[in-house]
């Protein structure tokens, strides 16, 4: 054989000796998974009772833009969706700044946004109070009253807020919405304050209970994924574009009946 054929075809078998043993070159997107779910799957936090988050149909069916979402994003990254439950919010949030958990949709404020990272809102909320028959609360300007109790969830941003904002009514924290849900049955407390999605969803359980007209302020929900991603946010803002533009939130706040919404400002 020619020496100079010979010494090519040795040089061309041993590249793709090479080629066969190196890693195959990493596929679109691929760099993005590693960032924004670097256990191999998307671990979604959520906590039940919220159309916002997870609400579970008489069969068992999981609905809620956090779980909507969040399999459609596992499904864009090409990793596995995995849930991650919570009783309340305030526990999904610690998880989320901890890094146990991955993704979740909540309210951006100012204060999470320095322990979290979020997107642009995907949809705005409505904050008002859940009443009961009999109660001595039977419109906005009778809540923030001596002897009114305002039952809220515990850790929530509700919780801070309204603690900032009254005079006069005491809060009463809750461990759980169920659990709000009971206070509100046995009177112990006036009205509960959250965003409508999730007084809407409790006045169905709640025979006599009714949403109060009128609102106390808004809650801007958006993606959050843990601080230290930042080189995955701006596949996270593109998700989050496409996923108002193309319809994906519209049609997962229709599945879980998410009530109460004002359409987020574009940014």
């Amino acid at each position: 054989m020619n020496p100079r054929r010979s010494y090519f075809a040795c040089a061309v078998l041993a590249v793709l000796c090479w080629s066969g043993c190196a890693s195959p070159p990493a596929g679109p997107g691929a760099q993005d998974a590693r960032i924004l779910a670097p256990t191999g799957a998307l671990r979604v936090g959520v906590y039940p009772g919220s159309p916002s988050s997870l609400i579970r149909s008489g069969d068992g069916e999981e609905r809620g833009v956090s779980v909507d979402l969040g399999k459609e994003l596992a499904r864009r990254l090409g990793v596995p969706y995995r849930k991650v439950e919570f009783a309340r919010v305030a526990l999904v949030l610690d998880a989320l700044k901890a890094g146990e958990v991955d993704f979740t949709v909540t309210n951006a404020t100012p204060a999470r946004a320095a322990e979290m990272n979020f997107t642009a809102p995907l949809v705005d909320l409505e904050l008002g109070y859940l009443v009961m028959p009999g109660s001595k609360v039977t419109q906005l300007d009778d809540v923030d009253r001596p002897g009114v109790k305002v039952g809220v969830s515990q850790g929530s941003t509700s919780q801070g807020t309204l603690a900032r904002l009254y005079k006069s009514a005491t809060l009463v924290p809750a461990a759980s919405l169920p659990a709000a849900a009971q206070m509100l049955s046995k009177g112990e407390i006036d009205a509960f304050a959250t965003n409508k999605a999730i007084l809407f969803e409790m006045a169905d359980t709640l025979s006599g209970a009714r949403v109060l007209d009128g609102r106390w302020g808004l809650e801007h929900l958006a993606i959050a994924v843990p601080k230290g991603r930042e080189d995955g946010m701006p596949y996270m803002r593109r998700f989050a574009d496409s996923a108002r533009n193309e319809g994906l939130v519209k049609r997962a706040a229709e599945r879980a009946g998410l009530r109460g919404t004002v359409e987020a400002a574009r940014p």
